[in-house]
């Protein structure tokens, strides 16, 4: 990443000396590492990397003990996803003098992904091949409350919202965690739960536990009134 990453002054750090706080949340640690080197040196970038979580419960932690202006947040994360984290960090999130406010930075350009997490209160939606020039301006431009998406999002989610065509909110699956749906698309494929396991790097008893957690909140009784549900709603 270059020197001109960030807006600067004469004395070549970010323009004023402004800094913006970010916390780092994903599952994947060479990936917060990678990020955390590209746009982390602060008198370079402007932006100081004041904390880092891998799950859910991590970054509810995280976020509230530190407070940042911006955060990194995964779509996927262990815990039941980036909408969970949003959830539970509402009340951050809507603090008129200190906001929290939250960035998407995922490997998934999905339709479900960004509109669930833009649904839940993300300011804006990035995707993992973004640069770190663009990276930093995204957190810059977020922190003072743009929406900032990857250009080929942009105009999706514009129509994702505009158009009468596009899907009602679904209370029923808004009640599901990101994993739950995970869950829950596979069981409806026909996957074994062994083989759910693997994909998701879960055990099979967790596998077990959404699968019943799924069931209850959906109030279906079995694994084929749950693929029907899933088939009528067009997530096979």
């Amino acid at each position: 990443m270059s020197s001109e990453d960030a807006p600067q002054d004469a004395t070549g750090g970010p323009a004023g000396g402004r800094t913006v706080r970010v916390v780092l949340v994903d599952d994947h640690r060479m990936f917060r590492t990678g990020v955390q080197a590209e746009i982390g040196e602060t008198g370079r970038t402007g932006v100081e990397v004041v904390g880092e979580a891998a799950d859910v419960d991590q970054a509810v932690t995280v976020i509230t003990a530190t407070r940042p202006e911006v955060v990194l947040l995964d779509v996927h994360l262990p815990g039941g996803g980036g909408v969970e984290v949003l959830r539970r960090c509402a009340a951050l999130s809507a603090d008129a003098e200190r906001p929290v406010r939250f960035l998407a930075l995922s490997v998934s350009d999905a339709a479900e992904d960004v509109i669930g997490v833009i649904r839940g209160g993300a300011r804006g939606y990035v995707t993992k091949t973004i640069t770190g020039t663009d990276l930093v301006d995204a957190i810059f431009r977020v922190a003072d409350g743009d929406a900032v998406f990857s250009p080929r999002l942009a105009g999706f989610v514009l129509d994702a919202f505009a158009s009468t065509d596009a899907p009602p909110v679904d209370e029923d699956l808004d009640r599901l965690t990101q994993r739950e749906r995970e869950v829950l698309r596979l069981i409806a494929r026909g996957y074994a739960y062994k083989e759910i396991a693997k994909q998701l790097f879960i055990s099979v008893k967790t596998v077990e536990s959404h699968v019943s957690a799924v069931l209850r909140k959906l109030q279906l009784s079995n694994r084929h009134e749950l693929t029907r549900w899933a088939a009528a709603r067009r997530l096979v």
